[in-house]
Formats: structure tokens, sequence, C-alpha cells
């Protein structure tokens, strides 16, 4: 199986802004979830690892994680889930978002290998700060997987420097200080971040946290590289089950086609 040198990288150099579209992983019928998503434009998918302690996710995305260990969900399924869609969608670049204790539980260069044997090409690991990079980031760049880090409206100068340092794939901002899914920044202070962020690397920039509308993601998506939409989605799950799939392709067909000509 061939693919490119940086599915990311190239991800966001298609000629228009990525959409980067999360669901948790063992929540609903993951495999026909994940296919809808790329059905409907997708260029990233962030699959979440479920945890019993989602800190920085709100009510929609907490509740999709209680779904999926409610219905026994591991880490050799996400795996799997991973596995699989690498196999369907050889192209499509795949993120595994999380938390430490799942990634390092059976040491960090166990997960890197495994993730990377299953097609994973990055990872995002919340509560892993820069400053504790050893725990993870060795294991994953070691393995060719993309360590992707998170700033937020209180990264400063002094410490934006560190948070780049071993970053790769592209840059997650967090645009608003609090959990996911509650809360939608301003654009004005999005555009204001964004440019100094690219004044600070090379990476492309995605937005996340509170963007829920194809309006809000084509906003973003004039000042940003990518636009990533997460409790929006996970909320069509939960409400629709078994008929999510169809659903989902809707929404992401509209926020794909909203992101992609933003700028047009």
């Amino acid at each position: 199986m061939t693919r490119p040198p940086s599915p990311l990288t190239a991800a966001f150099h298609k000629g228009h802004p990525a959409l980067v579209a999360f669901i948790t992983a063992g929540d609903g019928n993951t495999a026909a979830n994940l296919d809808a998503l790329v059905a409907g434009g997708a260029d990233v998918i962030e699959l979440g690892m479920p945890f019993t302690d989602p800190m920085a996710d709100g009510p929609a995305i907490q509740s999709a994680n209680l779904r999926s260990l409610g219905a026994g969900t591991t880490t050799a399924d996400v795996l799997q889930y991973a596995n699989e869609f690498r196999e369907r969608h050889p192209d499509v670049p795949l993120v595994l978002m999380g938390y430490a204790n799942p990634m390092i539980r059976r040491g960090p260069e166990w997960f890197a290998k495994a993730a990377k044997g299953a097609g994973v090409d990055g990872v995002i690991c919340v509560d892993i700060p820069p400053e504790e990079d050893d725990a993870l980031g060795p294991a994953l760049r070691d393995a060719g997987i993309s360590p992707i880090r998170l700033a937020t409206p209180t990264t400063d100068a002094k410490r934006l420097p560190q948070v780049l340092e071993g970053s790769s794939g592209f840059l997650y901002y967090v645009s608003v200080a609090g959990i996911t899914g509650l809360q939608q920044a301003a654009t004005g202070s999005i555009e204001e971040a964004v440019a100094a962020l690219k004044a600070a690397t090379d990476l492309p920039i995605a937005v996340g946290f509170g963007v829920r509308t194809p309006e809000q993601a084509a906003d973003i998506a004039k000042v940003a590289d990518g636009v990533v939409v997460g409790s929006a989605l996970v909320e069509i799950i939960g409400e629709y089950g078994a008929q999510a799939p169809a659903k989902l392709q809707e929404l992401t067909s509209a926020l794909a086609h909203a992101v992609h000509t933003a700028r047009a």
C-alpha cells in the first residue's frame, strides 16, 4: 500500500482549508460513523480514545466516553477500529486523541508501535504537557507518528516555543479557555491568535472547541488552515444511535462545503 510521506501535511495543502472531524471510538457503529465522515468530505479524522476522566471535554463528549466505556471498549478495540479504517481509507489522515493513561500504561514504545501498526498518522495527548514530552513524544517520533500539540489563548510568547518543539502534523489551537462544546470564541480573537501562531511556526493551524455550525466553521476557515468539529458530531451519535451515519454525513458535508469554500 503506497501512501504519501506525510498524509497530515498533505491534508492541509489541498488548496483550501481542511475540515477535521472528531468522534469517539466505540460510541455507536464506529466503522459506519467514520465512513460517513469521509463520505461527507472530512479531510482529517480524529478518533477519540474513551477515558474515565476526559477533563478537557464538555458534556457531549463526556457522555460519548461513558457510552463507549459502558459498551466495553478497550484500547485494543480502538486500535482495531483504526486498522480497519486504514484498510478502507488508505489516504485519509487518522489521528488518535485522548489522555495519557491508556497511551502509556503499557509503555510509550508499545503504544507507538501499536498505533503505527494500525495506520495512525498523529496523536494528540491532552494531558501530557510539552514539559513532559519524554513520556510519549520520542516514542511517537521514532515510530513516524506526529505528536500534535495544543495551543490555547493562555499560551504566551515565552511558552510557545516549547509547545512547538517536537510537534508536527499540525498545531491544534484551542480557541477558548475551557472545555469542548460549550463556548465559541470571537472571530476577531481567533484571527489575532492564528496570526501570532503563524509568525512562530510553519505548521498548519487548526482551530477547534465550540465550532458547531457551517457558518461558524466558514468564519474560522477564512483565517485558519483547518477547522475542528467534534461535539456537534458526537451529539448526533448520541441522539440517533444506529441511524447516525446518514445524519453525520449530512452535517459533515455542510461543514466541509463551508470550510472548503470559505475563501472563494
